[in-house]
């Protein structure tokens, strides 16, 4: 692919996972190139999920991926709260991406990421539970842009009716 050609599109499901004392889990990843926004390549942190399987909607799609990535089976779905779309450009196959969030709160804060780094095509640093005060605070790149401001509403009480639309950073 040239650097003229477009992006492929890709649609994706991820999930705001809180735990009981309401923190974010959230996936470190090595950015292994750089980008306008990121020309430093620094590590970033983003949710549980991944791209949708052919004739898989968005909310199977983040059943499997929860299943896979932190091992939670059989999931309950809260509503989609956020979506982010356009050109996502920190993992190693860049794309456009059609991303599509939704609420999840589990009874406790055991997850299993033992098969995390294989589901991936970009190297997983790890993974953290973050108090919600402490990661709006913290001098680290999250995507997409304004993901700790929407927790902290979601964890207020202030659910989204409407899914809140979301940027990349840079974008």
């Amino acid at each position: 692919m040239t650097s003229d050609s477009p992006l492929a599109i890709r649609h994706i499901a991820r999930a705001l996972v809180f735990d009981p004392a309401d923190r974010l889990l959230l996936i470190e990843y090595k950015a292994v190139r750089p980008a306008p926004s990121n020309p430093d390549s620094k590590n970033f942190w983003f949710m549980p999920g991944g791209g949708l399987e052919p004739g898989e909607s968005h909310e199977e799609a983040c059943r499997r991926e929860l299943g896979e990535e932190i091992g939670v089976h059989d999931v309950a779905l809260g509503p989609q709260v956020a979506l982010c779309d356009g050109p996502f450009l920190l993992f190693d196959k860049s794309r456009d991406a059609r991303e599509r969030y939704f609420l999840v709160r589990l009874p406790d804060d055991r997850v299993d990421t033992s098969r995390l780094a294989e589901t991936e095509d970009n190297p997983v640093v790890g993974t953290r539970w973050w108090p919600l005060d402490e990661l709006a605070s913290a001098e680290v790149r999250v995507e997409p842009a304004g993901l700790a401001d929407l927790a902290r509403r979601i964890v207020r009480g202030e659910v989204p009716i409407t899914p809140t639309v979301l940027h990349w950073h840079g974008a």
